[in-house]
């Protein structure tokens, strides 16, 4: 499982943080700190709560077996 970040939507609520400290981390701004990460074995349900805790919704969880947003086939194309 692989957590995605969208940097740039993110407003600094903390609510990933808050559930899951030791997975989001933030900056000294308050905003998370990464792109993105692999979750460990037994984190998976910590990093899925700490996800679905942002009311922005920029962090998404990628199982193994799906192709993270933005990579998909049509990579690129405007629709």
């Amino acid at each position: 499982m692989k957590i995605i970040v969208d940097n740039k939507a993110c407003a600094g609520h903390a609510r990933c943080n808050e559930v899951a400290p030791g997975l989001y981390e933030l900056d000294d701004n308050g905003y998370i700190s990464t792109a993105g990460f692999d979750v460990e074995v037994g984190q998976q349900a910590l990093a899925r709560r700490g996800a679905r805790a942002c009311p922005e919704r920029v962090i998404h969880v990628v199982d193994d077996s799906e192709t993270p947003p933005g990579n998909g086939p049509n990579k690129g194309q405007e629709h």
